[in-house]
This record gives C-alpha cells, structure tokens and sequence, in this order.
C-alpha cells in the first residue's frame, strides 16, 4: 500500500489557502481525521503524478465529501483551471462529492451544461458526468473563490477511475502526431525545431503551404 506524499499536508488539515501547494499529489492516501490503523478499502487513495495531471492537495471533509485543490498554471499563478487525477482504493456502491475549490474562473461552461470527464482501467473510454450531478458556485468558506462540486459512485472496486477538466491532450500524444505527419512527406507540410521550453521540451514550427502563401505556427 501505498505512503503519504511529502507534497501534501496530514489528512484534514485545511489550511486555508493555495500557498501550501506544492507538487502533485502522488498516491496520496486520505484517511480520516484521528485514524490510525491500516488503510481500508474507501479510504481513497488520489495520485496526479503523470502527463497532464494536476491535483495538489486534498482534504478530508466527511466520510462522504472531499476538498481538492488544483495547481496553478506554471507561467501564470493566478489561473487555476485544469484538473486531472486518479482515485483508486474505492469499495463498491461509494458514494462522494468532490470539490475542486480554487477555481480562478469567474465564469464557466459548467455553469452552462458542461460537466468533468471519467473514465476507469475496465472503461478506458471518456464519458461526461451528468450534468445534474456538477454544480458550480462562489463559496464563501473557501475566500470567495469559485467552487466546482460533483457528485459520483463508485462500482467497481478493483478499477482505477480517473477524472479531468475536459479531454486530456497531452504534449507526447501531439509530437506523436506531428511525428507521423512527417513521415508523409507532404510538400505543403514542413516541420523544424525552434528552440526548447524551460522544461527542455521541443519548440516546434508548423509551415503549411498553400496556393495563396504560407502559415506558420
């Protein structure tokens, strides 16, 4: 089983601000305040270590309910959007409402209709939640920030279930992309390095000719 991340505070110690998040989350198990036996099956265990994921802090509500915090953006701290995590350690027929409580929008598609995103190991398939059960507020217990909350159940205790923002479209996926477009050959299509990110990821230029000039990206 596995251990606490260093990146994230003991269970149920909300300390009230986004300054105490760190990294992500990595198999971070949330047991209940004043626990102090093994962890159980549903004492859930939440992970965002991966490409494009982003949970940096939990917090232990109610045996039902849970606060999660999300990182902000590396280049702007004050965008906080993007959310993509895992759960797993659930028992069958869980019920739990999770609350991402730090979002920087001041409006919101999910006030619209729009609803997160899961999928598990035995449904690989990315499927909307339904919009019934997404809500999407100003809460005044978490600084006025917006709050975004949905409510889900668990039904299969050995799956891996994984929530998110919206399609995840990560970095690798898209340079596999670029990759097979340049294995075509087109001669309208032209691709070359720019330089690298501070992360020391490739910068890529796009050209794409056409009979009326040309675009670059």
């Amino acid at each position: 089983m596995a251990e606490r991340s260093q990146t994230a505070p003991e269970a149920g110690n909300d300390m009230g601000n986004d300054d105490a998040i760190g990294g992500n989350v990595s198999k971070y198990i949330v047991l209940p305040p004043g626990y102090c036996g093994q962890p159980k099956k549903g004492h859930l265990i939440f992970d965002a270590c991966f490409e494009s994921g982003n949970l940096g802090r939990v917090v232990h509500v109610s045996e039902f309910e849970y606060d999660l915090f999300i990182r902000p953006d590396t280049c702007n701290p004050r965008f906080r959007v993007w959310f993509n995590f895992t759960v797993e350690n659930v028992k069958e027929s869980q019920r739990v409402i999770f609350n991402i409580v730090n979002f920087s929008k001041t409006k919101s598609l999910y006030r619209d209709g729009m609803a997160p995103m899961v999928k598990s190991t035995s449904r690989p398939k990315w499927q909307r939640l339904p919009p019934k059960n997404v809500y999407y507020y100003r809460c005044p217990e978490h600084r006025k920030n917006y709050v975004m909350s949905f409510a889900f159940c668990f039904d299969r205790e050995e799956d891996i279930y994984q929530f998110a923002y919206c399609y995840p479209y990560t970095y690798t996926r898209f340079q596999h992309y670029l990759d097979s477009l340049q294995k075509r050959n087109m001669d309208y299509f032209f691709r070359e390095q720019l330089g690298q990110s501070v992360q020391q990821r490739q910068l890529d230029l796009l050209t794409i000719t056409s009979p009326a000039g040309r675009w670059s990206w």
